[in-house]
């Protein structure tokens, strides 16, 4: 389809209009080719090798936790490094091709100079280190770095502390022991990290991994190539999928609103073109050819502007990763994957969406007869659309739907439940636009019009102007909705935090391991009891298990595992129990009284969870307190934890009584108060990632707010030139305009306030048992910004439109 004259012409003398739509399909376009290229970055995320860069085939356990069969069939990370069975390295060797199978031991240890490395000797045939004195170690004895040969060395390990007498140096920075004190000292006796496969001659890296995979059975993963990076660095799995739910989930939102708002800009600009269109009508142009002109217009806009779009996209992509890398949620080495799929996707998806808001917001000019079209344009009608309309109605019937159900629901399900609400919401307010900005309006308006005249214009002017009135709205209450939902849900969990670690914080001193160990010593507790004026003691393993939830999924719950009596750990916490009484023998554990709910489980029931490696438990429950989002969501005894997670060292130690001089010997010593605040450091990625969305989506809908309103003002050149013909001083018309904004502005943020309490409401009693609390200054400078935004676009562009001759187009 070639450019026409017609379609030129437009974009040539109404530069205001066009000007507008690619600025909101340029933002379009940025928002989905970013989220795009997170997404992509995640299904291609790949890591180096590192100590397995030797190794050509390398086994290890399955890092993700499955669950469900056939369609509902799903899996979670595990919160820990998964491990092997330490007989699978005879049977990896069996393989025709194999020339040899290492085991691979590592595990956080503490020497007498700081923390250490700790390996088994027979990984230094894939990764390379050799003795530069002495020999390899046998058991009871070790290989540094640099020692003494023949001098005795004493190692905290997880099982306890050991001396070991030095058989040699090596080039490395770490420790090595004998094979089998590697495995029995390392915290998880019997189990390893990997296997490590190394050829006979000639055999390829292929047909060695297909043969250890028939050799092992299906009981461990086979990965070669850049595969094996994942066996470096276990967390790269729960990177991926927190690149994936950020591209996907987030993009698949962003998305939505970034079309849905481009559709209202296309849709406000053609539709100041009513007139315009009439006229062609009325001197013969036939439908096809007015539609022929939109796409042409359509065509000389969006791809330029797709492709325009594309370029802060990249640059938002690059920077999302870089602050995810700093946060440790994606691994420094995980590079930015830019391909042509995402690009084209965001080009083609703005291109659609400008065709078809075109299309459809000049359907009903193009086709009618051309008086009736010229009598439309000259006063708008408010018609029901008997599309829009019903569809309106289904949406917010659904919104309804969904909120009710949020609020019968608890824990991770109120909350997914709950996310489609916001959504179904906006969709009706968008679609039931000229209605809503009606009633709106006539709310609005009524304390207007025993104001001034300006007042009172402004007031009829909305009223009969629905039309343009909702395409103002609409962004705004996109802005209020999806910011207050994302900021606030962060603030009401805080806030619930903060509560109940207040309450249930009765330890008078809280010992932390410094940032340069594994962590405490494991005598502390002993010694922490024995310590002046300690009444009671316990230590703490900070983790985290996956819990059953409703439908047989797994979700990721925080657990401790507790050293010390149900009695003392009674005596620093008040976990508030509502059911059951507390124990800490092995095979009983305590829970959350709403993940209790959400799993469907009752005092006397068995849990079945996954420990924190993805071993499979059942542990009887025998209380549930309702201080869980506070402390921890599962209460249990250390011992049925240590040996299920890479470092067994105790995290925290909590004391009654004692003094902060007798207790600094064991680390770094906190009141309750100091530890409360530090904890809410744990909270600061969460934080940031809804502060992050708020800020694109609603950054994205401001934008497009004052966008809209710019363009609004700029049409209305010949009403505020006619206004001042009849008499009406600037200072009257710009007072107008402001009242207009105004108008516009607080009905944005009452319905944007509206569908974000209908959402944070049931989302928050179903994660918390609470309302959601919103705390009154940040909410006050979003309607602050909102206001001032409002008034800012539309006070300029109506300046500059009266400057000029008053009639002048």
């Amino acid at each position: 389809m070639r450019p026409n004259g017609l379609a030129r012409a437009a974009v040539r003398f109404r530069p205001s209009a066009f000007v507008g739509t690619f600025v909101a399909l340029v933002m379009a376009a940025a928002i989905v080719s970013a989220c795009g290229i997170l997404l992509e970055t995640g299904v291609r995320a790949e890591v180096p090798p590192g100590r397995y860069a030797g190794a050509p085939v390398v086994a290890a356990a399955d890092q993700r936790a499955h669950y469900g069969e056939g369609d509902s069939a799903d899996s979670e990370p595990v919160p820990d490094r998964a491990r092997l069975d330490a007989s699978l390295v005879a049977r990896a060797a069996t393989a025709p091709g194999a020339r040899t199978a290492v085991p691979d031991v590592t595990f956080p240890v503490t020497g007498p100079h700081g923390p250490l490395t700790a390996h088994n000797w027979s990984a230094t045939a894939f990764t390379g280190e050799h003795l530069t004195k002495g020999r390899a170690p046998h058991p009871g004895e070790v290989v540094l770095g640099n020692a003494g040969i023949g001098t005795r060395v004493t190692l905290t390990t997880p099982d306890g502390t050991h001396t070991y007498r030095v058989s040699g140096t090596t080039t490395g920075t770490g420790v090595w022991l004998a094979d089998p004190d590697a495995v029995r000292v390392s915290g998880h006796p019997g189990r390893i990290d990997a296997v490590a496969v190394l050829p006979k001659p000639g055999v390829a890296t292929d047909t060695l991994a297909a043969q250890v995979a028939h050799a092992l059975g299906g009981q461990a993963r086979i990965h070669t190539g850049d595969g094996r990076g994942t066996v470096a660095d276990p967390t790269l799995d729960g990177a991926k999928e927190t690149l994936i739910g950020i591209g996907g989930s987030f993009g698949g939102i962003a998305t939505v609103v970034a079309m849905f708002t481009a559709a209202g800009t296309i849709a406000l600009a053609v539709g100041q073109r009513a007139r315009e269109f009439a006229l062609l009508r009325a001197i013969g142009t036939t439908p096809r050819q007015i539609r022929r002109t939109i796409a042409t217009e359509t065509l000389l806009v969006a791809p330029v502007a797709g492709a325009l779009g594309c370029l802060p996209g990249m640059a938002l992509a690059a920077w999302w990763l870089d602050q995810l890398r700093d946060r440790g949620a994606v691994p420094a080495q995980v590079d930015l994957a830019v391909s042509w799929i995402p690009l084209v996707s965001a080009s083609g998806a703005v291109l659609l969406t400008a065709l078809l808001s075109g299309y459809t917001a000049a359907h009903r000019s193009s086709r009618i007869k051309p008086g009736q079209a010229l009598n439309e344009a000259s006063v708008e009608r408010l018609r029901i659309g008997w599309i829009r309309t019903p569809l309106g109605l289904a949406a917010a019937a659904g919104g309804i739907v969904c909120a009710a159900l949020s609020a019968s629901l608890t824990g991770e399900d109120a909350a997914n439940a709950a996310l489609g609400v916001v959504v179904l919401f906006m969709l009706a307010v968008g679609l039931l636009g000229p209605l809503v900005a009606r009633v709106c309006a006539a709310l609005f308006g009524l304390p207007l019009r025993g104001a001034s005249a300006s007042a009172v214009l402004a007031a009829a002017n909305s009223r009969t102007n629905a039309r343009r009135l909702a395409s103002a709205i609409t962004p705004i209450v996109l802005a209020m909705a999806f910011s207050s939902v994302l900021v606030f849900l962060h603030t009401s969990e805080d806030h619930v935090t903060a509560q109940q670690q207040r309450d249930g914080i009765t330890a008078d001193h809280i010992v932390t391991a410094p940032d340069d160990t594994p962590g405490l010593a494991p005598d502390a507790v002993r010694r922490a009891e024995n310590a002046p004026e300690v009444t009671a003691a316990v230590g703490l393993l900070k983790t985290s298990v996956l819990v059953p939830a409703t439908g047989g999924a797994l979700e990721p719950a925080t657990a401790q595992g507790v050293t010390g009596s149900a009695r003392a750990l009674a005596a620093v916490q008040d976990l508030d129990v509502k059911a059951g009484q507390l124990s800490l023998k092995q095979g009983e554990i305590a829970i959350d009284a709403s993940l209790a709910d959400n799993a469907d489980v009752k005092v006397g029931d068995r849990l079945r969870l996954r420990l924190p490696d993805g071993t499979k438990a059942a542990p009887r429950v025998v209380a549930t307190y309702g201080r869980g989002l506070g402390l921890a969501q599962v209460t249990l005894s250390r011992a049925d934890l240590a040996t299920h997670v890479t470092s067994a060292y105790d995290t925290e130690l909590w004391t009654r009584g004692g003094t902060t001089a007798g207790l600094e010997a064991l680390g770094t010593v906190q009141g309750r108060d100091g530890y409360t605040a530090a904890q809410s450091v744990d909270r600061e990625l969460n934080a940031w990632a809804n502060n992050l969305m708020a800020a694109v989506l609603g950054g994205f809908a401001a934008v497009a707010a004052v966008n809209t309103l710019v363009m609004t003002v700029l049409d209305r050149r010949r009403e505020l030139g006619t206004l001042r013909l009849i008499g009406s001083t600037r200072r009257q018309v710009l007072r107008m305009v402001r009242w207009e904004a105004l108008l516009v502005a607080l009905a944005g943020i009452v319905l944007g306030t509206a569908i974000a309490l209908a959402t944070l409401v049931p989302m928050m009693n179903g994660l918390t048992g609470q309302g959601p609390y919103i705390p009154p200054l940040t909410y006050g400078a979003f309607a602050a910004t909102i206001v001032a935004l409002g008034l800012t676009a539309a006070t300029l562009p109506a300046k500059a439109a009266l400057r000029g001759d008053t009639l002048d187009e």
